[in-house]
C-alpha cells in the first residue's frame, strides 16, 4: 500500500463524522492547497500532504484543542513510520499544532505556514455561511437575530481589520478573499442579507 492509497482508504473517511464545515471536501481543499504552496516554497509535498491530511482530525474531541489532538493522533498512527522519521514526525506534528486560526504566535516551520494558510479557505460568502451553520450548532433554538448577532461578532473578531487571522504566507488568493470579506463584513446591509440567505435555506423558520 501507498502512503497516498493509506490516507485516502483510512483517514480522509474519518472527516466523513465530522461538522458540516469540515468534511472530506475541506480536507482534500487543504490538501491540494498545501501541495500547491509546498511546491511554491520548496518544501517536501509528501510532508505537507499529510499534514494536511490529519490537520483537522482532533475534531472529533473538541474543538478548543482540536489542533492538539490531531497531532497526537498523527503521532500515534505506526502506519506513517514506513514512510517517515521521527524528526519528519515531529514536524509534521508541530506543523498541525500551529495550524490553528487563533495561534498568537507564528508558526515554527514552514509545513505550518503552509497547513495554515492552505487552511484559510476564505470565500466570503461560504466564510459567512459556515459561520451561520456554526452559531446555529451553539444556539439550536435561537432565532435569525440571536444568529446574525453572534455570526457578526465573530466574524469581526476573527477577519476584520484587527482581528486574529494571520496570513503567514500572503497568498495572493487569500489577500484578495480576504479584503472582499472585510469589505462584506463592513457593510451591514449585505452581511444581513447573506446570513439572511443561509438562514432561509437552512432552518426554514418563520419568524
Amino acid at each position: 500500500m501507498t502512503l497516498q492509497q493509506y490516507i485516502e482508504s483510512t483517514i480522509l473517511p474519518q472527516y466523513d463524522s465530522l461538522d458540516g464545515g469540515h468534511k472530506r471536501d475541506h480536507a482534500q481543499m487543504v490538501i491540494d492547497e498545501s501541495l500547491n504552496l509546498a511546491q511554491q516554497h520548496g518544501a517536501d509535498t509528501q510532508m505537507a500532504y499529510v499534514i494536511a491530511a490529519y490537520h483537522d482530525l482532533g475534531l472529533r474531541y473538541d474543538r478548543e484543542t482540536h489542533h492538539i489532538r490531531s497531532g497526537e493522533i498523527l503521532m500515534a498512527d505506526e502506519q506513517l513510520r514506513q514512510w517517515f522519521s521521527e524528526g519528519q514526525m515531529l514536524t509534521m506534528r508541530d506543523a498541525i499544532e500551529d495550524h490553528r486560526a487563533s495561534g498568537k504566535n507564528p508558526p515554527r516551520t514552514i509545513y505550518g505556514a503552509i497547513v495554515a494558510e492552505a487552511d484559510r479557505q476564505i470565500d466570503p460568502v461560504l466564510v459567512i455561511h459556515r459561520t451561520m451553520a456554526y452559531s446555529a450548532k451553539l444556539f439550536p433554538n435561537g432565532d435569525f437575530n440571536t444568529l446574525y448577532k453572534r455570526s457578526k461578532e465573530h466574524l469581526q473578531e476573527k477577519y476584520a481589520e484587527g482581528g486574529y487571522l494571520k496570513l503567514w504566507l500572503n497568498s495572493e488568493r487569500n489577500v484578495a478573499n480576504l479584503k472582499i470579506l472585510r469589505d462584506i463584513i463592513s457593510n451591514e446591509p449585505e452581511l444581513q442579507s447573506l446570513c439572511r440567505q443561509w438562514y432561509d435555506n437552512n432552518l426554514k423558520i418563520l419568524i
